[in-house]
């Protein structure tokens, strides 16, 4: 019998109501592209109408996608990855409507919008004082869980079983076995109960400064392909100027975050201004990065170090302030009175990080369906192709693996090295910003995504296993 779902309907209902969202919405883009493809033509209105649905029907379809997978217990990336891949190769069994999509501008504008409130929210939740409790063990993992895969990757087995290519094509593939997904790390760990463990710990530290040397890496090789560059010296001031971005970054940042705080509370203390004071901060920084020759999503990451909850301690909900005063116009005793305040504190004092996930929520899956819509299937008819997917994606688990093993021998270190597996969304920018560079070939591209998909999945399930061993009693 199937089980009930909390609506009170059954879960085969709850699913086919799924998929009929997803053949009105299949039955939608067919219909309408006909309807509007004539508007587009004649421009205006038209062709901005047209956008509006493919947006819709990319956002429904990366909804349905990442509700399935994680019914499975997998990460809601892969979902809207796999989904990417499908809607992309239609083409190879001769449906076209989905071909447009890859070469809309406005699609193209919104997924990049996406990746840096990613990485935004990221850097929101990688605060510095998270970093600085984890400790040397977390420092130790990190270096070595990007040094090795990054190594293996750029001058051993890239140039091994692909000879020939550009350098800076190896140089891509080894930043993006440098990657390590601590969101999909900590959802295991949360789902499990498991977050307070030491490894736990040492994982998801290890995660954040994984985060800070991959940006720098990417600083570096994103500046080597653009610009030829492979002196030391010009290697030693690109990384040293991405150092310096970061720092500067978050130490002005620190002042004028609560200094701009302040005054954009006196204008409004509601929640528009201090999402908008949020978003705002986050852009101006990626502009910054830009800038100076960096990445923007290095300045959005920046951004999010920098802010935190003290930032917006002057703004309130004025909703939330006027049934307060109401509450306490009734004549309640002073514990009362203390709990009220006490929770209308709080919810002033909220992180800005729910705030800005809704805005996440709406651009975030557009990005990783576009980067799945640029791998190309048809590189998969080479059974090279699928042989050097293999081999990188062993590279990419035993480089992480690997790293486990300096964290000590007081843990667990198979269980941190399994940790660190997950590539998920950072691999993936790194492979989007080397194929939008022009230097990572299609073939290459999808052999990259290949190993995230496969790391994405291997991490977790190891994980989980590894985990519930430990729930069990021992039979010595």
């Amino acid at each position: 019998m199937p089980k009930t779902h909390p609506n009170n309907t059954t879960s085969w209902s709850y699913t086919i109501r799924r998929y009929a969202v997803f053949f009105i919405a299949l039955a939608g883009g067919v219909m309408g592209h006909e309807v509007l493809a004539s508007g587009a033509a004649e421009g205006g209105h038209g062709a901005f109408a047209l956008t509006f649905l493919w947006v819709a029907v990319l956002l429904l379809l990366a909804k349905l996608a990442a509700s399935l997978v994680e019914k499975w217990g997998q990460p809601s990336v892969l979902g809207e990855l796999v989904l990417g891949v499908l809607l992309g190769n239609l083409g190879m069994v001769g449906i076209q409507w989905f071909e447009p999509m890859k070469h809309d501008l406005v699609i193209s504008f919104l997924s990049e919008l996406g990746v840096v409130i990613l990485l935004f929210q990221i850097g929101l939740e990688s605060n510095m004082a998270q970093m600085k409790s984890v400790g040397t063990k977390a420092l130790l993992v990190a270096i070595a869980g990007v040094v090795v895969p990054f190594v293996l990757g750029t001058y051993m087995f890239g140039p091994w079983i692909m000879p020939g290519l550009d350098p800076n094509t190896y140089l891509f593939l080894g930043a993006a076995l440098t990657a390590t997904s601590v969101g999909i790390t900590a959802r295991v760990f949360q789902d499990l109960g498991k977050l307070k463990l030491k490894e736990a710990q040492i994982v998801l530290g290890a995660a954040v400064f994984d985060d800070v040397f991959g940006l720098i890496i990417l600083a570096i090789i994103s500046a080597i392909a653009t610009l030829g560059a492979v002196s030391l010296g010009t290697i030693g001031w690109i990384a040293a100027k991405a150092f310096l971005f970061l720092v500067c970054a978050i130490v002005i940042g620190q002042f004028a975050a609560g200094w701009l705080g302040k005054i954009f509370s006196k204008i409004h203390a509601g929640v528009g201004m201090k999402f908008t004071l949020a978003i705002s901060f986050g852009l101006i920084f990626a502009w910054l990065a830009a800038e100076i020759g960096l990445a923007p999503i290095i300045g959005a990451f920046a951004a999010g170090l920098v802010l935190d909850a003290v930032h917006f301690k002057y703004f309130k909900d004025p909703h939330i302030v006027s049934d307060v005063k109401e509450a306490l116009k009734e004549r309640v005793d002073d514990p009362t009175r203390q709990a009220i305040m006490r929770v209308m504190n709080k919810h002033s004092h909220r992180h800005i990080e729910d705030i800005i996930e809704p805005l996440g929520l709406f651009f975030i899956p557009l990005f990783f369906v576009v980067t799945g819509m640029s791998v190309d299937l048809h590189t998969l008819k080479d059974p090279q192709v699928l042989l050097v997917a293999a081999v990188i994606t062993t590279v990419a688990i035993i480089g992480k693996y690997v790293a486990g093993f300096f964290a000590g021998k007081d843990v667990n270190r198979s269980l941190i090295g399994f940790g660190m597996v997950p590539r998920g969304e950072v691999g993936l920018i790194f492979a989007s910003i080397g194929l939008g560079l022009g230097v990572v070939p299609d073939e290459v591209f999808s052999v990259i995504v290949i190993m995230v998909i496969l790391t994405t999945l291997a991490g977790p399930m190891a994980l989980n296993v590894m985990l519930k061993r430990m729930d069990e009693p021992s039979t010595t």
